[in-house]
This record gives C-alpha cells, sequence and structure tokens, in this order.
C-alpha cells in the first residue's frame, strides 16, 4: 500500500473540524452552562457538541497522519464524481438561511413548512403541495411539542394577532 504524498493528505479537514468545535465552546460560554431548575443549562449541550467536534477533528487528523486514504463511494443512487447540482444547492442554502428572515413575520410552522419543501425539491421530490403540507404538518407539531417543553418559540402565527 502506497503511502499518500503530504501535500495531497487534507489537513485541512481535521483542523476545519478542530476550529468549528472550538466556535462552538466559545459560543457556550456567553450561554448558562448549569440551570437551578433542570441541572444542565443550554450552554452545556452547545459544550458537549462543541467538545466532540474537537475530538472528532483531532480522531480525523491522526488518520490523516496515518495515511488513512479518504475516496468518495458511489452510494445508491448517485455516483461519487457526479457534478454538483447548483440550483440544489442554492435551494439548500436558501432553507438554512431563510428562516432567519422570515420567522419573526411568518411564524414557526409557516417557516418550517417553506424550509422543509425547499428541502424536499433539493432531493428530487417536485410535489410542492404535498411536501408543503407534509412541512405544515411536521413543524405544527415540532412547534407545540417544544411549546409544551418551556422552549418559546413565538406565536403559533404571530400576524394574526
Amino acid at each position: 500500500m502506497s503511502q499518500p504524498q503530504a501535500e495531497s493528505r487534507p489537513w485541512w479537514l481535521g483542523f476545519a473540524v478542530i476550529l468549528m468545535g472550538g466556535l462552538w465552546i466559545w459560543g457556550s460560554l456567553k450561554l448558562e452552562i448549569s440551570d437551578r431548575l433542570s441541572g444542565l443549562g443550554p450552554g452545556a449541550f452547545v459544550l458537549i457538541v462543541g467538545a466532540a467536534l474537537v475530538l472528532l477533528g483531532l480522531i480525523l487528523l491522526w488518520q490523516i497522519a496515518r495515511g488513512e486514504r479518504f475516496e468518495p463511494e458511489d452510494t445508491e443512487d448517485a455516483l461519487a464524481d457526479a457534478p454538483v447540482s447548483y440550483p440544489a444547492l442554492a435551494s439548500v442554502g436558501l432553507a438554512v438561511f431563510l428562516p432567519a428572515l422570515i420567522m419573526p413575520y411568518l411564524g414557526f410552522p409557516i417557516t418550517g413548512m417553506i424550509s422543509f419543501m425547499l428541502i424536499a425539491w433539493a432531493l428530487g421530490s417536485k410535489k410542492v403541495p404535498m411536501n408543503l403540507a407534509i412541512g405544515a404538518v411536521l413543524s405544527a407539531f415540532a412547534w407545540y411539542g417544544f411549546t409544551n417543553l418551556g422552549v418559546q418559540l413565538g406565536a403559533f402565527f404571530p400576524f394574526a394577532g
């Protein structure tokens, strides 16, 4: 088995995962780590995710140093060397960033419904009305569940009140 050359190793990937974990840890310091009521505050979960990312980044660097090769694998319906679908990528990007712009005005359920439809479209589903309906039901249940847990997601429809 031939060792890959040092310049062909993706060192940047391990460091990027560690950097992402460090950002999560840094962000957790701005939140409460413990809570009197439940014991764990919101910062604890962010801290755990950040620590896990740092650990995974270190493991990735260790694998890269050992000469582990990272080659794309063919999946069930996609080829590893297939070109990027930029419309699908843009749809996913819109589904991720759009909620920050519209949630205060349309509320959680409608925002979730739109995001679900955009992700489904990016994954190949062209049944927009059905995806909107599924997104509406899932988002309404998520809003109801989080509200019952005490997480404040705002009014169901902020424009209706």
